[in-house]
């Protein structure tokens, strides 16, 4: 394992430890609305700190960028950790298991290590640029399916900004109708994972941050799918309006969401 991948993983597994004994006393977490449909928790600060503590005594002079404490040390590094501490806070507060922590490394802009770590399963998922992708060190690869009619898509409805929701229902309409079925589980890291290890056959969902997003998308790509924004272009990780899965899969979503978003 690349030393900076190992460094992510103890730094997911640290804030692994604080959210799970969180989540015994739901309850008594402390909630702040952010806006609309978006909460912040005592939890979520906690285990951000956890993280940065970890990486920055290992690296003290890497960039961060973090979903609760915002950037620090941009433009000062090449290297700079992308760090969500619960992709899915609002599942964790319902006490519905499907929340993640999500931490990348991009060098140069480039993500190069990823690593999602879900604590209430205990399953970690890691991927390392050209070294392959892996759920608790078993190397894992996206669906073999390439009919889509036979595919189960993941997709994440846009509930904090709506600006594309009439857009987001059309395409949705249209991937139901031509597909297995589709299903929304509420935190995009696992999602791409779930796209990674086959579990789901392609996700795709727009507005979203590069936290959310930038560790999962290397675990699929090193499974061997691909990712990309709706219009089939790489400006995924800025836009967050993204796709993710296998390449036949991937030519037919794009395929459905291109007369939405022309």
């Amino acid at each position: 394992m690349h030393p900076m991948l190992n460094i992510a993983v103890k730094a997911a597994r640290r804030a692994g430890s604080v959210i799970q004994r969180a989540s015994h006393n739901i309850d008594i977490i402390r909630v702040e609305k952010k806006s609309a449909n978006d909460f912040v928790t005592d939890v979520d600060r906690a285990a951000e700190q956890a993280i940065i503590d970890v990486i920055l005594e290992a690296y003290p002079s890497h960039a961060i960028l973090a979903e609760e404490s915002g950037a620090k040390g941009m433009g000062a590094s090449e290297y700079e950790w992308i760090i969500d501490p619960i992709d899915g806070t609002t599942n964790f507060l319902h006490g519905h298991s499907q929340y993640a922590i999500s931490i990348a490394l991009a060098h140069k802009g480039q993500v190069q290590e990823a690593v999602v770590y879900d604590p209430s399963r205990n399953d970690l998922y890691t991927a390392s640029r050209g070294v392959g992708a892996f759920l608790n060190e078993r190397r894992i690869r996206v669906s073999k399916r390439i009919q889509l009619n036979e595919c189960l898509i993941a997709t994440g409805f846009p509930v904090v900004d709506q600006s594309m929701i009439d857009t987001y229902l059309a395409i949705l309409k249209d991937v139901i109708a031509k597909s297995a079925g589709a299903r929304r589980e509420g935190a995009a890291s696992l999602d791409l994972c779930n796209v990674a290890c086959g579990r789901v056959d392609g996700f795709f969902e727009f507005n979203l941050k590069p936290w959310d997003i930038a560790a999962g998308s290397l675990i699929v790509q090193e499974a061997g799918g691909i990712v990309t924004d709706m219009k089939g272009e790489q400006t995924w990780l800025e836009s967050g309006d993204i796709v993710a899965a296998s390449p036949k899969v991937l030519a037919q979503l794009l395929h459905i969401i291109a007369p939405h978003v022309a």
